[in-house]
């Protein structure tokens, strides 16, 4: 039991330290791009890493803001890591027999991009839950949102709104226009399948709600 414990608390402190030097330290990797490193140099196969360049927030478009928190987590300023209106309203779908879909706030989201393996393990969800108190708690919200701007996939190998904005619109993120940045915002529920430059009728129907509910975002 002592060593457990003494595992439990170098763990605690561990996992509070690596968070607290990222509220000031640019992370130069997340967790996928650590494993995606690792497979490279010890596998004889070659592994394509992801297009990824880190912008700061204010150096980002306020469309571009104002469109992912529109389509990912309306209530990211009120709520401190747990949407418990979007986690209350999937559970109902699914008791209900309606369609299972996600409650995951930005910080969620950030919390299993930057520090967590891929997975749907139970331990996978404790951890996931534990970071996003940890972040929560250690961030203020324009860190979260100008770290998951920049480390949110946004289609395959394409990491950030700065890869995301070359590859798809051929600008800069800072120059990214409303449209533009509404179309980004439509694809990540499925960024791996759905396309900004090629939208299929679901994306074009998220875009123009993402487009009405822009203005009604804060800026950070």
């Amino acid at each position: 039991m002592k060593l457990f414990f003494a595992i439990l608390f170098i763990l605690l402190i561990a996992t509070i330290v690596q968070v607290l030097l990222l509220r000031l330290i640019d992370p130069p990797f997340t967790a996928r791009l650590a494993w995606i490193r690792l497979l490279d140099k010890f596998t004889a196969r070659q592994v394509e890493q992801p297009d990824y360049h880190w912008r700061p927030l204010a150096g980002i478009s306020p469309h571009l803001k104002r469109a992912v928190l529109a389509g990912e987590d309306q209530r990211f300023l009120s709520h401190h890591g747990f949407d418990i209106v979007e986690i209350s309203q999937a559970v109902r779908d699914i008791l209900l027999a309606k369609r299972v879909r996600g409650a995951s706030t930005i910080t969620m989201q950030v919390a299993r991009t930057v520090f967590l393996w891929k997975g749907r393990s139970w331990c996978r969800k404790i951890a996931e839950a534990y970071y996003t108190a940890l972040i929560e708690i250690c961030w203020p919200k324009e860190r979260i949102l100008e770290i998951y701007l920049n480390t949110v996939e946004w289609g395959t190998n394409i990491m950030g709104a700065e890869a995301a904005a070359r590859r798809y619109f051929r600008t800069n993120s800072s120059l990214l226009t409303s449209y533009q940045a509404a179309l980004l915002a439509s694809i990540l529920p499925n960024p791996h399948k759905w396309s900004p430059t090629n939208p299929n009728k679901r994306v074009r129907r998220r875009q123009k709600k993402i487009m009405k509910d822009m203005v009604k975002m804060p800026l950070l």
